[in-house]
């Protein structure tokens, strides 16, 4: 008679652990199927995980326990259960599961320790009315920890080849004024695909980014591709969104979003959709920006962008790409992967996509927005320590003027450049103009009040001064005083100094695609349907795909 394929005897031959920032995962990989069970005891701390008809057949000691919340493990038999004990550090939250053997381990029993002492990532801030805030682009490096991805020849990883691209990213977004790269996993560590997501909603990216390398059986395949989520991909995921509670509460629309919570079922619907085809389109823009970089030194597997219903691309929020940066199981583009050179270009037209679209479509409020503009028409401040309350005791906001360094600020202060750069977070001693420090208040030195930009005029007949006060928007006092006049008599040809005109808003232009709307495009662009109209001379609300709109400022 056999026995059931449960109770047959299994074998622990291998503990392997990987550590996150918010979780130790220990793997035990096994001879065969199991079942476990597993429970806490306290004074002291112990996690105990029993494995009934189970013997060990490795060595715990092997184990390296540092920077984990586990201080030594032990084993012992109870009978025919093997029982595995795990001395903590700390209180911790477990979790177990099982899982079935795939193409690179066979059974493997998963537990998880959660430190209830590690704060969940700090979510970035919606930005105030006039801050010029950074454009965030959340950094997904695929796999990690025990999921390798694909393997290629020389037992070149895609985990580690597509974080060494995914940091290389960071560093440019971050070099660039008005970006920040947040990464998902910074470290060799696994993350669910819906917690990636998960991250970047909390960060309020305004884009999200998954780097992987792509294998097949054939070694002969090759080049790198650019994927979006398909139609299919996002009504599946609406559907989903729309049929489970915990999603009431979730977010639509990143910076400045919308709650689900109070609207009822047919107006989450529209939400979602109009949200979800502005994400898709963003996508598309995005996806072809990179696509075109990247095949100008790599071979591409398709000559357009592909569509898929890929887990991490389904933000209905955020406008998503997968890169596949080639196949790592072909032997010529393994090589190259593995090579810094190669990894630097491939980040580089990545970052360049990303770049050209929020220059093209900038969100509103970030600096790039403000950079479009001209860097006028923002209120600015009189002096340097320009925030009204402290931000700490002892602490306030600082913001950066023209010819400010770090170590003149740090100076003014009285601080040292590593106390400035600690408390602001900076890897480097580079910084903008326009940018937020947090400083030590009470020993600022007052600036002089940055100077109005002014033009020259040179006077027509017929002009008089009130009249060309008023054209550029200042009083008649204001005029005289500039240019010291003591009466209101010009003469023709006489060159006067006006304030400067401010410069005119940037023409932005949209192509529609499949799904748009004219509403939509309105809705999604923050101007009114007429007006939108009236800028492309409109009689009716029809349009059609491949069509160009001009987007009137809003």
């Amino acid at each position: 008679m056999l026995l059931p394929v449960l109770a047959q005897a299994a074998s622990v031959k291998n503990v392997r652990m990987w550590l996150a920032p918010d979780h130790a995962r220990l793997v035990f990989d096994l001879s065969g199927p199991v079942t476990h069970k597993l429970f806490t005891l306290q004074s002291p701390d112990r996690l105990v995980l029993d494995i009934p008809r189970s013997q060990l057949k490795t060595q715990l000691s092997r184990v390296s326990l540092a920077k984990s919340p586990i201080s030594a493990m032990r084993s012992a038999k109870k009978g025919s259960t093997l029982r595995i004990v795990l001395d903590l550090k700390e209180s911790i939250r477990p979790r177990s599961f099982e899982l079935k053997p795939n193409d690179k381990y066979g059974h493997r029993l998963v537990v998880d320790l959660y430190r209830k002492s590690q704060k969940s990532r700090p979510s970035v801030k919606a930005p105030a009315v006039n801050q010029q805030r950074n454009i965030i682009v959340s950094i997904d490096a695929g796999h990690g920890g025990d999921d390798p991805g694909a393997l290629g020849p020389g037992r070149v990883r895609e985990k580690d080849v597509v974080l060494a691209i995914a940091r290389r990213l960071k560093t440019l977004l971050d070099k660039e004024p008005g970006f920040k790269g947040i990464m998902t996993r910074s470290g060799d560590y696994y993350i669910s695909l819906r917690g990636r997501t998960r991250l970047a909603r909390k960060q309020n990216a305004d884009m999200f980014v998954s780097v992987h390398a792509d294998a097949f059986k054939n070694p002969r395949a090759k080049g790198a591709s650019v994927w979006v989520l398909s139609p299919r991909g996002a009504s599946s995921e609406m559907g989903r969104w729309l049929a489970r509670r915990e999603n009431a509460t979730d977010l639509i629309g990143g910076v400045g979003s919308v709650s689900l919570d109070d609207k009822n079922k047919v107006l989450k619907s529209v939400l979602l959709d109009m949200s979800m085809t502005a994400s898709r389109a963003d996508s598309r823009d995005v996806g072809s920006n990179i696509h075109r970089n990247i095949a100008r030194f790599a071979k591409m597997h398709k000559k357009h962008v592909e569509q898929a219903g890929f887990v991490v691309l389904k933000s209905p929020d955020i406008p998503s790409i997968l890169v596949e940066t080639g196949f790592i199981s072909n032997p010529d583009e393994a090589r190259k992967l593995k090579t810094a050179s190669y990894q630097r270009k491939m980040a580089d037209a990545i970052f360049r996509g990303i770049k050209a679209h929020f220059y093209n479509k900038p969100p509103a409020h970030s600096w790039v927005a403000w950079k479009k503009r001209g860097g006028k028409n923002r209120p600015q401040a009189v002096l340097p320590v320009a925030a009204s309350k402290p931000v700490g005791a002892g602490f306030s906001r600082y913001k950066v003027v023209s010819g400010d360094s770090l170590s003149r600020i740090a100076s003014r202060h009285g601080m040292s450049v590593a106390r400035l750069k600690s408390m602001n977070n900076l890897t480097s001693n580079t910084v903008r103009k326009g940018q937020w420090l947090t400083v030590a208040s009470g020993s600022a030195k007052v600036r002089r009040p940055v100077s109005q930009p002014t033009s020259r005029y040179k006077v027509v007949r017929g002009d008089s001064l009130s009249r060309i006060a008023s054209r550029h928007g200042m009083t008649l006092s204001q005029l005289k005083s500039m240019n010291k006049l003591r009466s209101n008599t010009v003469k023709v040809g006489q060159r006067l100094r006006v304030k400067a005109r401010p410069a005119p808003p940037p023409v932005i232009r949209y192509k529609v695609v499949s799904g748009d709307s004219l509403s939509r495009i309105a809705s999604r662009h923050g101007v009114s349907l007429s007006a939108l109209k009236a800028a492309n001379r409109l009689a009716s609300n029809s349009i059609r795909i491949g069509q160009v709109l001009r987007i009137p400022a809003s």
